[in-house]
């Protein structure tokens, strides 16, 4: 029994919370402040003022926090804005970030 313990102990010593990664969405000059605030709803389910919030961060500041996640689903998120904006013809890009 006592050695058993000690492995569940050293065991849960070597678990580590995944790292979050930010994803930043970067300004341009073409795409539409519109489009970018439909992004931020769509695939960063934020609400109208939030959405407008980061919409004109990334525009003030040339990049602006979409949201933070572990790495996979960050990723998810980030292809997801470039398919559609590919699809309207937007250069809108975003990097991930350790958070």
């Amino acid at each position: 029994m006592g050695n058993t313990l000690k492995f569940a102990e050293r065991q849960k010593d070597k678990l580590k919370k995944p790292q979050d990664y930010k994803v930043v969405l970067l300004n341009d000059d073409w795409t539409s402040m519109d489009f970018v605030v439909d992004i931020l709803k769509i695939i960063f389910h934020k609400n109208d003022q939030e959405a407008e919030r980061t919409m004109l961060e990334v525009h003030r500041n040339g990049r602006g926090v979409a949201g933070v996640y572990t790495f996979d689903i960050a990723r998810t998120k980030a292809e997801q804005v470039h398919c559609l904006a590919a699809k309207k013809n937007f250069p809108l890009k975003c990097v991930l970030e350790l958070a």
